[in-house]
C-alpha cells in the first residue's frame, strides 16, 4: 500500500506574509506550510513534477528504466544528452490491472467505448488500484476519500466530441479515434511469454474495419455503422496498423495499453551541417542510428525492447520528409526512399497530410454514443446526467457506509490576517515642512535665514494598541455572523469582549472588516452590537431566541 513517503507531503507557501509582510529591509519569503498538519515545513525534498523532466545530476537520471541494455554512461556527457516531453494519462487498457485489483468492484471498463471509469458511490478507497496500475495513473483523493483517475471525458466522447486535453493541445500532437477488436484474444495476448513479443501480439488483437466478414460480424454484434465508418477512417488506426509508426507505452506490463504513441525524431542539425552524421542518399535527411535518441530508449519506452519496429517507425517517418523536400525543391518525388521503407508514394502523401498539415476532422474521428439504441427513454436517461458539484449521477460520498469516521471537508490552506500598520502623525516632519513653506515665501523677497525658535508638536491621539486574546476575553463566536477568522480580526483591533463589541458601531466594524480584506466584504455587522449587548448582560435565552430568527448576522428572508 503506497504511504504518504512514497509520493510527497501536499503543501503549499504562505503567501499571506507576502501581500501584508510591512516595510523591512530584508526581503520577505514564505515558507511552505504542510496541507496537512497546517505547520511549516523545513524544507522540501519531493513534490509533484519533481523529475518529470528526468532532470538533476545523472545518478539520479541514469535509474530511468528505459536505460536497460544501454552504455548509459556516454549520456552523461553534456554534448550527448536527450531530451523529450511525453504526456502521459489513464490508457484504458484492454486488460486493465485496477479493475482487476479492485476489492469493492468499483472500478470498470464500459463494452460501449472501452473507457476506465471508477464508481465514486461503490469506491471505499482501499487504494488496491494506485498500487496495481503500473502507470500509476490513479490518485487517492484525501478530501473525498475516493480513488479518481483520467474519464476520457466520456460525455465529451459520447457527444462525438474530442477530450479536452485533445480539443486544447496547442501543438496538435493528439489523435482520436476508433479501433476494433477481438475480445476473446486478449488473454492470450496478455499470456505471451516472451517480453519482446507483447507488441505484435497486441497488434494481433485488433481488427480490419475494412474486411467484409468483420463488417457483417460487427452488424450482428450490434454496432452501429457509424462506428465501423469511423474505425475506417481512424486516425489510430492508420498510425498504428498500416503505417506501422505509433506504439503501445510499456506493453511489457501486460496491460495492452490503448495510448499510442510516435516516436519523436531527433536529428542533430549541427552535426549534420558539419557532416559528421551518417546521411541518407539525399545528403540531408539523417539515418535512423544517428539520431540524437537512443533506438534502444525507444524501445525499452514502446515495444518491451524489441527494436526492429522502432528503427522501422523512424526510417519510415524520414522516408516521408525526404520524399516531401525532394518534391519541394526537385520537383519530383523520390521514389526510391519510399521502396526502401515499404511505402507507396500514396501512402507517403497521406502520412504528410495527417501528421503535418491534418484538419481537425482527420485528427478527430469520434461517432456519437448512440444511446437510443441501449436506454428505453433516452430523452429521460439525458435528463438525469450531467454535471455539477461532484456530478448528477454520482456524488462521490455514500451515506450509507464509510471507513472513515469523518469525511475530511478541505485541506489546510496557510490564511492569517497580518493588520496594516497604523499611520501616525510625525510632528518633526510637519514643522520641518511648515519651515520650508516659510522659507520659500521670504525667498522670494529676499534671501535670508529664517531662524525657527521653538518647535510646536501637533497634537495627535495616539491609535489604541492592537491587543491579543487574553483569557479574560469572551468568545465572540457566539455572536451570529462571527467565525474564527472574524473573530481574530475584531480581537487585533482591540475588541474582545461583549461589552467592547456592544459598545461598537455598525459602520465602525464595517470599516475594520473592508479594512482587513475584500473576502469580508459580505459580512454584516448590522445586528452585532445588539447581539453583544444581550451577551454581555447574560441573558442567553433572549440572545438564542433571536439569533434563529437571524442568517449569517442578518435577518431571514
Amino acid at each position: 500500500m503506497p504511504e504518504i513517503d512514497d509520493y510527497y507531503e501536499p503543501f503549499d507557501y504562505d503567501y499571506q506574509k507576502l501581500q501584508n509582510k510591512p516595510l523591512s529591509e530584508a526581503a520577505p519569503t514564505a515558507r511552505p506550510v504542510s496541507q496537512i498538519t497546517g505547520e511549516h515545513m523545513e524544507k522540501i525534498h519531493w513534490g509533484p513534477n519533481w523529475e518529470d523532466d528526468l532532470a538533476g545530476e545523472f545518478e539520479k537520471r541514469a535509474k530511468d528504466k528505459n536505460f536497460d541494455g544501454i552504455q548509459k554512461q556516454m549520456y552523461s556527457e553534456f554534448e550527448k544528452t536527450f531530451h523529450m516531453y511525453l504526456p502521459r494519462l489513464c490508457n484504458h487498457c484492454l486488460n486493465p490491472a485496477c479493475v482487476a485489483s479492485c476489492p469493492s468492484g468499483a472500478i470498470y471498463k464500459r463494452e460501449e467505448d472501452g473507457i476506465v471509469l471508477i464508481d465514486q458511490d461503490r469506491c471505499r478507497g482501499w487504494r488496491m488500484c494506485v498500487s496495481a496500475c503500473p502507470y500509476k495513473k490513479i490518485y487517492f483523493n484525501w478530501e473525498s476519500g475516493k480513488s479518481e483517475k483520467c474519464i476520457l471525458c466520456y460525455p465529451r466522447v459520447e457527444s462525438g466530441m474530442p477530450m479536452a486535453c485533445a480539443e486544447s493541445c496547442v501543438g496538435r500532437i493528439r489523435y482520436v479515434g476508433v479501433m476494433l477488436y477481438d475480445a476473446d484474444r486478449i488473454l492470450g495476448a496478455a499470456e505471451t511469454g516472451r517480453e519482446k513479443d507483447l507488441y505484435n501480439s497486441q497488434m494481433e488483437i485488433f481488427l480490419d474495419p475494412n474486411d467484409p466478414e468483420v463488417i457483417r460480424q460487427a452488424r450482428e454484434d450490434g454496432i452501429p455503422d457509424a462506428w465501423v465508418t469511423s474505425a475506417q477512417n481512424s486516425p489510430v488506426w492508420k498510425m498504428a496498423m498500416e503505417w506501422k509508426i505509433a506504439f503501445p507505452i510499456h506493453p511489457e506490463f501486460r496491460t495492452l495499453p490503448m495510448m499510442w504513441y510516435v516516436p519523436p525524431l531527433s536529428p542533430v542539425q549541427s552535426q549534420l551541417d558539419q557532416g559528421n552524421l551518417p546521411t541518407e542518399a539525399d545528403g540531408v535527411i539523417p539515418k535512423a542510428e544517428a539520431l540524437r535518441f537512443p533506438a534502444r530508449y525507444l524501445a525499452n519506452l514502446l515495444t518491451a525492447g524489441e527494436e526492429a519496429p522502432i528503427i522501422n517507425a523512424l526510417n519510415r517517418m524520414m522516408a516521408m520528409r525526404s520524399n516531401q523536400r525532394s518534391k519541394a525543391v526537385d520537383g519530383k518525388p523520390n521514389s526510391a526512399v519510399l521502396e526502401t521503407v515499404g511505402l507507396t508514394e500514396a501512402q507517403s502523401d497521406e502520412m504528410y497530410r495527417y501528421l503535418g498539415i491534418a484538419n481537425y476532422e482527420d485528427r478527430f474521428v469520434i461517432p456519437t454514443a448512440h444511446e437510443e439504441m441501449k436506454q428505453e427513454d433516452p430523452y429521460a436517461f439525458q435528463g438525469q446526467n450531467g454535471f455539477s458539484i461532484g456530478n448528477t449521477s454520482s456524488q462521490g460520498n455514500s451515506k450509507e457506509f464509510s471507513l472513515f469516521p469523518t469525511r475530511r471537508t478541505s485541506s489546510v490552506t496557510p490564511m492569517q490576517y497580518m493588520p496594516r500598520p497604523k499611520k501616525t502623525s510625525a510632528p518633526v516632519a510637519v514643522a520641518s515642512s511648515a519651515a520650508t513653506a516659510v522659507a520659500g515665501n521670504t525667498a522670494l523677497a529676499e534671501p535670508a535665514p529664517v531662524e525657527v525658535e521653538e518647535t510646536v508638536p501637533v497634537a495627535e491621539v495616539a491609535p489604541k494598541p492592537a491587543t491579543a486574546v487574553s483569557g479574560e476575553g469572551d468568545d465572540l463566536k457566539k455572536i451570529e455572523g462571527i467565525g474564527p477568522k472574524i473573530s481574530e480580526i475584531l480581537n487585533n483591533n482591540g475588541i474582545s469582549t461583549f461589552a467592547e463589541l456592544a459598545a461598537m458601531a455598525p459602520d465602525a466594524i464595517k470599516d475594520i472588516l473592508v479594512e482587513a480584506g475584500p473576502q469580508y466584504n459580505r459580512a454584516d455587522p448590522s445586528t452585532w452590537p445588539d447581539q453583544a449587548a444581550l451577551a454581555a448582560k447574560g441573558d442567553w435565552d433572549a440572545l438564542q431566541k433571536w439569533q434563529d430568527e437571524l442568517d449569517g448576522g442578518r435577518p431571514k428572508g
